[in-house]
């Protein structure tokens, strides 16, 4: 994009296998900044890009097809990224473990200690496997378990709730399943938002298209977790969770519907893979 053929065609000559393959990138990053196929010169003169006017225009007012498919995915996957619960938990956890009938603070710390590095290991496991297994089925295994772990959990919390003694398998249950939340979540939904986020857009979008998925994310995490001790006190902390995983299986079938599998595929390949919904 800044006219730098030489510097350009020295790295892709490194991090390609074959010099054809080499080629072969070399021109589509030419068609996609702008430059003709037949300048080969090390470095060019290329016409100055403007510094966001526009961009919004072709985001919001006049998008493709592909753009706005682009852009809902992204959004979408932000705003259910939170809107399932997740900082509720980690934000709550004390409470919910307390509710759950677990009233020793060392517990109730030991406890919390365990989401963290639950969160922590299958985030690491989630490194490992993005490029094997791909984002599509991850994303789908990942939003399916956080749905079976939510609906448990909210079982779970009704039964203590409703008990007029303490349930040991009930206490066992509720923690197990934010475990298994968090672990469901870490996995797949939670690094995946960023990863699909930024190898969709067409560069010219990408920095205002992340932005706004970054914002819709942060006001559903801010929403959420202002808003989770009203929520549970008007329709109980069992209802909560049933309501989280109600949301989750609607983001379920939305990423069934909508997201295309990226692995493997250039930045040029697209805006080819994204305008149609359901294939």
């Amino acid at each position: 994009m800044q006219g730098r053929l030489g510097d350009a065609r020295k790295v892709l000559d490194k991090t390609s296998d074959t010099k054809e393959e080499s080629q072969q990138r070399l021109s589509d990053i030419k068609e996609a900044a702008g430059i003709p196929q037949d300048c080969n010169d090390d470095a060019v003169r290329v016409q100055k890009k403007s510094h966001g006017e526009g961009v919004w225009k072709e985001l919001f007012i006049h998008p493709t097809r592909p753009v706005r498919h682009i852009l809902l995915c992204v959004i979408g996957i932000h705003f259910f990224q939170q809107a399932s619960g997740i900082d509720a938990v980690v934000l709550y956890s004390t409470n919910i473990f307390e509710k759950a009938g677990i009233t020793s603070s060392n517990d109730k710390l030991l406890a919390t200690v365990a989401v963290g590095f639950t969160k922590t290991l299958f985030i690491l496991v989630a490194t490992f496997f993005l490029d094997r297994i791909g984002r599509r089925p991850l994303l789908l295994s990942s939003v399916g378990g956080m749905v079976l772990s939510l609906a448990t959990l909210g079982f779970g919390l009704t039964i203590i709730d409703h008990s007029h003694e303490k349930l040991p398998w009930a206490v066992a249950l509720s923690i197990a399943m934010v475990l298994a939340f968090v672990a469901f979540f870490s996995i797949g939904m939670g690094p995946i938002a960023g990863v699909y986020s930024s190898e969709i857009f067409p560069l010219r979008l990408r920095a205002q298209g992340i932005g706004m998925g970054v914002a819709v994310n942060r006001v559903t995490s801010g929403v959420i977790t202002t808003t989770f001790i009203m929520l549970y006190k008007a329709i109980s902390i069992g209802g909560a969770f049933f309501l989280f995983a109600g949301i989750a299986t609607v983001a379920w079938v939305f990423f069934f519907a909508c997201y295309p599998e990226t692995r493997g595929r250039t930045l040029e390949d697209m805006e080819v893979l994204f305008g149609n919904f359901i294939k």
